[in-house]
């Protein structure tokens, strides 16, 4: 038996993706790659605590679950470590015109007959003078209004719905939660401000970044996470950005948090005031609030003081202004960038998707995963879908402007008047035709959204599906009779808001 040397093995070297910023986008990136990379990647994190963080995305939809759920978080344990709070729906207060409100709540809207949407059967009813609001007929409206949560399947009746939620939350908790959680998973953070970035001479892609005290970081993909700057995205690759202020025209906003009060109600509310709108999101320790406006319409002074004026509770802090554009990066992957978060683009949080936004976008990211070589079409695809995703979420808030019969500002009249996207205005003929709406591919929003806002704001059919005049009338009656009794008796037995936080989730005040 003779000596041998044994054959060697050869290990490929980690695919490097650095992340460029901290914050919301920053971790949840890091979270997300800490949990679904564990072999064949080396993650970094470079931040500056001398950089601060928008901080303002506090209120989410029902996808952050999803998110949630896939790093394993235990719920109850998120909630009490973010201050966080339940969220059933959105309501808007004033932005038909003043003195009226509706709410956009999540999940279902009554419930559909055959091939016939529910709406259309209400239309019918309402032609008659017997039909109640549409809100009427949503658990989570009904739930919301009363203060009450549960989860689960419901207690009462096998035809109502489950109800969905989401939550309000402190985005800098948050943020500190998913840091502990990808380090704890091999996510290695670099402290330090980044000064500039390198890139190679022949394919242009972005090889190292640079930091101050003349440190690099070498990396095979890089994510943008910093924020507005777009310091790869934008100032290093120059790619561009669609500007949609001539539909959204806010382009300001000021946010402060007050102290909170109860009861802790769980939905977020907006309420249109005279040059915008202004958030209202309540946590366990305080509420935070926000005025979203247009600077053509009303002065930076005015706004604080409208701000300021509109709190349930004592100010904490002054105002924090933010500028911003809405709009998108041309290109959201670009070379060997990826933009996250605000690097990616800016759409005023009206439904809450800023975070969804990031949300959507690390799972594109990790579905198209790339190795050491990046694909065009992989880079075209992706930008395509994001592209979709934005647009269409950019035709639901142009909706809510466009479509008001306030007359007591030239903000609104000008929101009136303005032109509006094809899509958007294909949707609304659609509408108003036969109350007929369309879900496209994986748009966001869903039938029961567009329908809730289309309501909610005024906007009326024409006509209805011809199968729902179909059945006698009476029988529409007792159905939608049927369906209020039904939620009225399920949301009397749940618990109230803050009863349900304090028996499972409450955090300690600070």
């Amino acid at each position: 038996m003779s000596d041998s040397v044994p054959p060697q093995t050869c290990v490929a070297e980690p695919v490097r993706i650095v992340i460029v910023g901290g914050g919301t986008a920053g971790w949840m990136v890091g979270a997300a790659f800490g949990r679904f990379l564990e072999t064949g990647y080396e993650i970094t994190l470079v931040e500056s605590d001398e950089i601060g963080t928008v901080g303002v995305g506090e209120a989410t939809i029902p996808q952050i679950n999803l998110f949630n759920a896939a790093l394993d978080l235990d719920e109850n344990a998120f909630l009490r470590a973010t201050q966080g709070t339940f969220k059933l729906g959105i309501e808007f207060v004033d932005w038909l015109r003043p003195g009226h409100r509706y709410m956009h709540a999540f999940g279902a809207v009554g419930r559909d007959v055959g091939l016939v949407a529910f709406h259309h059967y209400w239309l019918r009813a309402r032609a008659l003078g017997q039909a109640d609001a549409l809100g009427r007929y949503a658990l989570n409206e009904a739930a919301a209004y009363a203060g009450r949560m549960q989860r689960g399947s419901p207690r009462t009746s096998k035809t109502l719905p489950e109800m969905p939620y989401a939550f309000h939350f402190d985005a800098g908790l948050y943020a500190a939660m998913l840091r502990r959680y990808a380090e704890a998973r091999g996510v290695t953070r670099v402290e330090g401000r980044i000064a500039s970035a390198e890139r190679d001479p022949y394919s242009g892609d972005v090889t190292a970044v640079r930091l101050d005290g003349d440190r690099r970081i070498e990396g095979d993909l890089f994510i943008d996470c910093s924020g507005f700057r777009g310091l790869l995205i934008e100032q290093t690759l120059q790619t561009g950005y669609e500007d949609w202020s001539h539909w959204l025209p806010c382009d300001r906003a000021l946010a402060a948090p007050c102290a909170s009060v109860s009861p802790v109600t769980p939905y977020t509310r907006a309420t249109a005031r005279s040059a915008g709108w202004q958030w209202r999101i309540p946590l366990q320790h305080r509420t935070g609030n926000g005025l979203v406006y247009c600077s053509a319409h009303i002065s930076d002074d005015e706004a604080a003081a409208t701000l300021l004026a509109h709190l349930d509770g004592e100010v904490l802090a002054d105002p924090r202004p933010l500028r911003f554009r809405t709009g998108k990066r041309r290109r959201i992957w670009n070379h060997n960038v990826i933009a996250v978060g605000l690097a990616s683009g800016f759409m005023e949080p009206l439904e809450s998707t800023s975070i969804h936004l990031i949300q959507s976008a690390i799972s594109r990211i990790l579905k198209m995963l790339p190795g050491r070589r990046i694909a065009r079409a992989d880079v075209a695809e992706f930008n395509r879908q994001s592209d979709f995703e934005y647009e269409r979420i950019r035709d639901f808030l142009i909706l809510h402007y466009k479509a008001n019969a306030r007359t007591d500002s030239a903000f609104w009249r000008d929101c009136q008047a303005m032109s509006i996207p094809e899509t958007l205005q294909h949707k609304l003929d659609l509408f108003r035709a036969n109350g007929h709406i369309f879900r496209e591919h994986e748009e966001l929003f869903t039938e029961v959204g567009w329908l809730q806002v289309l309501i909610g704001q005024g906007v009326s059919p024409a006509g209805r599906h011809p199968l729902a005049d179909q059945i006698p009338e009476a029988d529409i009656v007792e159905f939608l009779k049927i369906r209020t009794q039904l939620i009225e008796r399920e949301v009397e037995q749940m618990p109230l808001h803050d009863r349900f936080i304090a028996d499972h989730c409450a955090a300690g005040r600070s």
